[in-house]
């Protein structure tokens, strides 16, 4: 009994130095600028998943084959969604990635349209 208790907590510690060493990574990422290349849109008009007019650019995971929605931040948004509300654009943005409100924001830094 006394060797699966430890055996349990030993797991239970290697658990928690995991998600506390992944949780980390994240908060280092958010940091660091990345470029996002992919179709800016809006979610309401094009994807039809908002209520509100929201800017967002939609990229292809390469592992998943799926698509990723990242939303603009507020002045991001209010800056570049004229450009595209009715008339989506390939494109990048620059700018950090964060996870807020269960939706991914990026700070735009740079939006260039190919």
């Amino acid at each position: 009994m006394r060797a699966l208790l430890a055996g349990f907590a030993v797991f239970t510690l290697a658990l928690v130095v995991a998600s506390g060493t992944n949780f980390a990574q994240d908060k280092k990422d958010e940091k660091k600028d990345v470029v996002l290349k992919g179709k800016v849109c809006c979610a309401k008009c094009e994807l039809g998943v908002e209520t509100k007019c929201m800017t967002v650019i939609v990229v292809k995971d390469e592992k998943s084959k799926k698509d990723i929605t990242y939303y603009f931040d507020k002045a991001g948004d209010g800056k570049f969604h004229a450009d595209i509300c009715g008339a989506p654009k390939d494109g990048s943005v620059e700018g950090k990635v964060k996870d807020a409100d269960k939706k991914k924001t990026v700070t735009v830094k740079k939006v260039t349209y190919e």
